[in-house]
This record gives structure tokens, C-alpha cells and sequence, in this order.
């Protein structure tokens, strides 16, 4: 069983990500619009306001400069100046949509997709795209989404897996990294195949992916094959996105979210919102930075 730390209980926890160099923690809260850090070797958390809505973000080069994927754009922000410099809009032309998942490809190039905010029904309406080291916005050659989640890459680069949660099934493709073209999309975790839906995920060391299911209280392994590896429980109905870090990048992380819940659901899971973590004899990889140059 993943143990809960600290004692933040996040509306929409998401977006956790580890920075080898500081050896801190980083995350979002969503609906806060707040950017947290968390050190362990100090035990010391940190928080810093967002304009609007932080929905993802990545590592640069710069262990002051975060590259932010806010609801309606991409913008840059330093730590040490607190500075947000807008980077472009996405989406304006289609109001209902936000930012959601987001990370880099093994080439320093940030790929994201799309959240559609409207219900009943919730559409495939957003897209997924790349933000490209000059600083150019591409629109990818795949289907559209309610909820595009679980974007990662393997180990070399050359594979990306994606989903769109409201489907519940997990995509993958061949991913050309020098010339940035994708392959045929293929199944890589049927729908009907593990409980909840998919959220984020990320790759570890063994090329093995890591899958949070929202509504199932699970982190779940998956095999280069598709095939289930591991199945890790945790006190929250509703993880959200892993990460590994720590020394070694030995210790998974996950955020979690008490969104939607009602006050009985929340008194029979009150870790909902948390973070957990826990040790494990296998590594992850070291996070992948945005290259681009913000001038």
C-alpha cells in the first residue's frame, strides 16, 4: 500500500514531476492554480500562485525557468522573479477546451493535449499538439479528445503512448524523434482490460509503464507488451499522475484528487487529495526537459 505524506488534500492534484538537480518535488493543484514543491531532505513545501489554472508543465535546461502549460496557454515562469511570461494561446478558437496532460519527448519538444470542460456530453473536441524547441505549435495527427491524458515516451524515444480517459483504453505509436512524425495508433491497454480510467502515466527504467486508474484507487505496471505487471493500491479513489524520484529515482510518487466527491465520500477516503509515495527496487528515468529558448 502507497503511504500518504504531508498534509495537502488537493481538489485536483496533477502533474507531478521530479527535478534530479534541486531534489525537489514538484505538482499542481488545478482548480487552486497553485505550482507546490516539496524537498525531503528538508521536509520543506512551497507554493506559488498561478494567473490561471496550471494544468501541466516541464523541466528546461534552467532549474529557475518552469515551461507551464496554463488552461488557456504556454507561458514561462521563474522561481526567482515569479515572473509568468506568456509564451502563446491554444485553443482560443474553441472556448469549452483547457490544457491537460503534458510532457516531453526524449528531443526536448513538450507534447500536451486537450480537456473538453463541457458534461453531458463530454465531446473529443481538443487535440493533441507539440510545442517545438523554436517555439512553433503543431497540431499531431491523432483523434481528437474529451480528456487527453497518459502521454509518456519510451526509454528511447521512439514510442508515445497517449489516451483519452472517457474512452478508458491507452494508445500507443511509433514516434520518429528526428523528424517528429507518428506512426499508426495501436492498443496498448484495452479499455475493458483494468478498472478505472487511465490518468497520467510515465515510463520507467524497464521501458514498463505506469498507468494511475481514476476511480480505482490503483497504480497499475504495464509490461512493453501491454501485459499487466503490478498492481499498487492506494488510500484515494482518485490518483491522478505518478512519478518517480528520490535517490536513485527509486521512490514512485503520486498525486491524487478528492474532485467531484461528495462529503461522504470524502469521509470514508480522507486521504483523497494527498500525495503517496513508495519505495521500489526499480528506478525510473530522469525527467525529460523542454530545449526551446524562451529569449
Amino acid at each position: 500500500m502507497m503511504q500518504a505524506f504531508l498534509d495537502n488534500r488537493h481538489e485536483l492534484g496533477e502533474c507531478v514531476l521530479w527535478c534530479e538537480r534541486s531534489g525537489r518535488l514538484l505538482w499542481t493543484d488545478i482548480p487552486a492554480c497553485a505550482l507546490w514543491s516539496y524537498s525531503p531532505s528538508t521536509g520543506r513545501s512551497m507554493r506559488w500562485q498561478m494567473p490561471e489554472r496550471l494544468c501541466c508543465f516541464a523541466l528546461t535546461p534552467s532549474d529557475d525557468c518552469l515551461l507551464l502549460g496554463l488552461a488557456s496557454g504556454l507561458a514561462s515562469f521563474r522561481f526567482s522573479s515569479g515572473e509568468v511570461r506568456r509564451i502563446l494561446d491554444v485553443e482560443a478558437d474553441i472556448p469549452a477546451t483547457r490544457l491537460n496532460d503534458g510532457r516531453c519527448d526524449r528531443q526536448g519538444r513538450f507534447v500536451f493535449g486537450m480537456f473538453n470542460q463541457e458534461e453531458n456530453p463530454k465531446r473529443a473536441l481538443g487535440s493533441f499538439y507539440r510545442l517545438n524547441t523554436d517555439l512553433t505549435l503543431e497540431r499531431l495527427p491523432l483523434p481528437q479528445a474529451a480528456i487527453a491524458n497518459s502521454i509518456c515516451f519510451s526509454p528511447d524515444g521512439r514510442l508515445m503512448f497517449y489516451a483519452d480517459s472517457a474512452t478508458r483504453a491507452i494508445h500507443c505509436c511509433d514516434y520518429y524523434p528526428h523528424s517528429g512524425a507518428l506512426g499508426a495508433s495501436r492498443v496498448f491497454v484495452a479499455a475493458d482490460a483494468a478498472p478505472g480510467a487511465p490518468d497520467g502515466s510515465c515510463i520507467d527504467a524497464d521501458a514498463h509503464l505506469w498507468s494511475t486508474r481514476w476511480g480505482a484507487g490503483q497504480i497499475m505496471r504495464f509490461a512493453p507488451d501491454g501485459r499487466l505487471d503490478r498492481v499498487l493500491a492506494l488510500d484515494a479513489p482518485q490518483p491522478s499522475c505518478p512519478a518517480f524520484g528520490g535517490p536513485g529515482l527509486s521512490t514512485l510518487y503520486a498525486t491524487s484528487a478528492h474532485l467531484g466527491m461528495t462529503p461522504q465520500d470524502r469521509a470514508a477516503a480522507p486521504l483523497s487529495g494527498a500525495l503517496f509515495r513508495q519505495a521500489l527496487a526499480l528506478r525510473g528515468l530522469p525527467e525529460s526537459r523542454f530545449l526551446g529558448q524562451f529569449g
